[in-house]
């Protein structure tokens, strides 16, 4: 069993940055796909960023590209979104969520096996 804890949200301007961060339990953290999704209401819960097991391979949104940065700490079991010039269309629900595969860096949701409770992220204009 893994247990995501997220933390790092709130409320920012336009233009400003957040790094949310993603705490996981469990011995075999190096071992997960991590990946970061957001979901804003009435809308379906997407896919931000993803990173492979060591950190070699990374995948963005295009939405993000360039503004976001996802690591992670494997010493640590933590993954971090750096989230700079945001807009208002960043805001969400943020997840952190954890794939325990050591495959390609999955997109969809059902690709994961475990879940953070999300942190919110909001953006004023």
């Amino acid at each position: 069993q893994v247990q995501l804890v997220e933390s790092g949200g709130g409320l920012v301007q336009a233009g400003g940055s957040l790094r949310l961060s993603c705490a996981a339990s469990g011995r075999t953290f190096s071992s997960y796909i991590m990946g970061w999704f957001r979901q804003a209401p009435g809308k379906e819960r997407d896919i931000v960023a993803a990173i492979s097991w060591y950190g070699l391979n990374t995948y963005y949104a295009d939405s993000v590209k360039g503004r976001f940065t996802i690591s992670r700490d494997n010493a640590k079991n933590t993954v971090y979104l750096q989230m700079n010039s945001l807009k208002p269309e960043d805001a969400a629900v943020y997840f952190c969520a954890a794939r325990c595969d050591r495959g390609p860096i999955a997109r969809l949701p059902v690709d994961y096996d475990y879940w953070g409770q999300g942190t919110q992220v909001a953006v004023a204009s």
